[in-house]
């Protein structure tokens, strides 16, 4: 028997013989312990929502959802926060819209171009990862001076600018990441068939690296929508419908012509007044003396957590059949 055809046999024993009792006890060992402390970890997540879900459901009605909140000792009259689900939704769209070209744009020259200017690329690097870093209430504070202080009024507008900053960081590092797993044998075989910088960034890099970069921009607009310090210094909030549902509903009532288009430049006033959210709602609620607010709070936070699940969901499904059919 030749040195090969005995190595060859020692390691055949030793990868198909059982190991020995005192291996597979060590083996096993250690997989309850990863087990153990793997439930360890996701038990306070089971927790959180085990507790919300089973406070928040109870409550949780069709007319909690299309109604505004009611006055406390009022029962003859529906309550709900609907107007604070509007609000949340406008202020997250304005902060995405603020957010997403910027963040998206930083990512692709982070990943992209920023090999031929490495200390800009640091240095914007560096400057995303501080911003990620900062405090909601500082950013909230910011926006204060810049918007609402300028405006002399607190409005959706700071408050989607307040959590667009909150987004951007989280964008921008997420879109570079997800440039970067794009092997770069798609680059070259763009290349190769006569593509230029642009088309292969936009036809091929991107295509291949949405699923994760719209992953990236949902975990940015879930952190956004619970957001509550920036908002209550930002856009306050209301008893009432946002402004801008109220402007679109009489749009939408109002025939085509003169009067139409007067309302329609009318739009940009309705985003500088104060606007309710789902975040600010569930903090004041929670806090109230009152009991039915106080379970209102517990619905407003898991219909926040349905929001959140449903947006995430749309997305995934829609970004695979697209990717998919190309």
């Amino acid at each position: 028997m030749t040195q090969a055809q005995k190595l060859n046999s020692i390691l055949d024993a030793e990868i198909y013989n059982p190991l020995s009792l005192s291996r597979t006890l060590f083996s096993r060992g250690m997989t309850l312990i990863a087990c153990f402390l793997t439930a360890l970890a996701v038990l306070p997540l089971f927790a959180i929502l085990y507790k919300i879900l089973g406070e928040g459901l109870t409550h949780l009605s069709w007319e909690v959802l299309v109604s505004l909140p009611a006055p406390v000792g009022v029962e003859d009259q529906p309550n709900g926060f609907a107007n604070a689900i509007l609000g949340t939704a406008l202020m997250v769209g304005i902060a995405t819209l603020i957010s997403v070209p910027i963040g998206v744009m930083t990512g692709i020259f982070l990943s992209e171009f920023g090999r031929e200017n490495k200390a800009m690329a640091n240095g914007i690097r560096f400057i995303t990862v501080i911003l990620s870093s900062v405090p909601s209430i500082v950013v909230g504070v910011f926006s204060y001076a810049l918007i609402v202080v300028t405006t002399k009024a607190f409005s959706s507008l700071a408050g989607g600018f307040a959590l667009g900053i909150i987004m951007l960081p989280v964008v921008a590092l997420t879109t570079e990441q997800a440039l970067k797993l794009v092997p770069t044998s798609y680059r070259l075989a763009s290349a190769g068939l006569g593509g230029g910088r642009f088309q292969t960034m936009f036809r091929i890099i991107i295509p291949s690296a949405l699923p994760t970069i719209t992953t990236g921009i949902l975990l940015a607009a879930s952190r956004a929508a619970g957001e509550t310090a920036p908002l209550i210094v930002t856009a306050l909030s209301s008893q009432f419908w946002p402004p801008l549902v109220d402007k679109l509903g009489e749009i939408m009532q109002s025939p085509i012509g003169a009067e139409t288009i007067s309302k329609l430049k009318e739009i940009p006033e309705t985003l500088l007044t104060p606007t309710p959210s789902m975040s600010v709602l569930i903090y004041s609620y929670a806090s109230s003396p009152y009991k039915e607010q106080n379970e209102l709070a517990w619905t407003a936070a898991s219909v926040l957590l349905g929001m959140v699940l449903i947006a995430s969901v749309a997305s995934r499904t829609v970004t695979r059949k697209r990717l998919q059919n190309r």
